[in-house]
């Protein structure tokens, strides 16, 4: 899947085209205002997953000590680098 990264403006003169390459060309548009990523316009029908699902699945899953060693130090990585939600409700 193809992702183009647009500004606000440039989303709202052109919204219609943007539709259409989103469900024609399966296209993900990541809308930007003052630089800052603020929405996504993506095609329906990926569902996305939750934590609780990402958990359920991992369950199910056999790793080996080393890849189950390698997941645990990708997971600590991504901890120290992503931040929480402003708004844990949104």
């Amino acid at each position: 899947m193809k992702k183009t990264v647009i500004s606000v403006t440039e989303a709202a003169r052109n919204f219609a085209d943007c539709v259409n390459r989103v469900r024609y060309q399966n296209m993900t548009f990541v809308l930007v205002k003052n630089g800052t990523p603020v929405a996504r316009l993506v095609p329906d029908g990926k569902k996305g997953c939750t934590g609780r699902e990402l958990a359920e699945a991992l369950g199910e899953v056999e790793l080996s000590p080393a890849n189950a060693r390698a997941w645990r130090n990708d997971l600590r990585r991504a901890r120290k680098i992503l931040k929480p939600p402003a708004n844990r409700w949104r």
